[in-house]
């Protein structure tokens, strides 16, 4: 069974298959910290799970309003947090993070590639596009997400 293993102290996610290593990328968590408060803009910790998945067969660095697809990023526009190639939506497990659907936490596609492996998003987990993709293609929804 597959599961999502995020560390925020070494901003990498792992992909497992029971206990064998799928693969291992580098993200960005959040600028603030962790937490579950809603508008903190932290990333929240625990169990949780993929609940929905959007960005099916978009091109790549296609941008995402409200999980619709929008236009491709042209690689100009780097201001702003875009929501880029796929989305990830993640709902709590536990009591303390059960908000997280609501709070809107994705891992998703960044135009700040240049910025991961260090902690700079809103909340969110953001990764390289083309990792982003990868990762998509290889969970479905209901997998297991750990963020520690």
């Amino acid at each position: 069974m597959k599961h999502i293993h995020i560390s925020i102290e070494q901003q990498t996610l792992q992909l497992n298959d029971d206990h064998t290593l799928i693969n291992e990328y580098i993200i960005s968590s959040a600028k603030n910290g962790i937490g579950s408060t809603e508008g903190s803009y932290c990333t929240p910790i625990g169990r949780f799970f993929v609940d929905e998945k959007h960005g099916y067969n978009a091109p790549p660095y296609t941008i995402f309003k409200s999980r619709q697809p929008q236009e491709i990023w042209d690689k100009t526009q780097n201001d702003g947090d875009l929501i880029l190639s796929r989305i990830l939506w993640l709902q709590g497990s536990s009591a303390h993070n059960a908000n997280t659907k609501q709070r809107y936490i994705y891992i998703h596609g960044t135009n700040h590639e240049d910025l991961l492996g260090t902690p700079h998003s809103c909340g969110c987990i953001r990764m390289a596009n083309k990792d982003v993709i990868e990762l998509y293609e290889q969970v479905s929804i209901g997998t297991s997400v750990t963020i520690e």
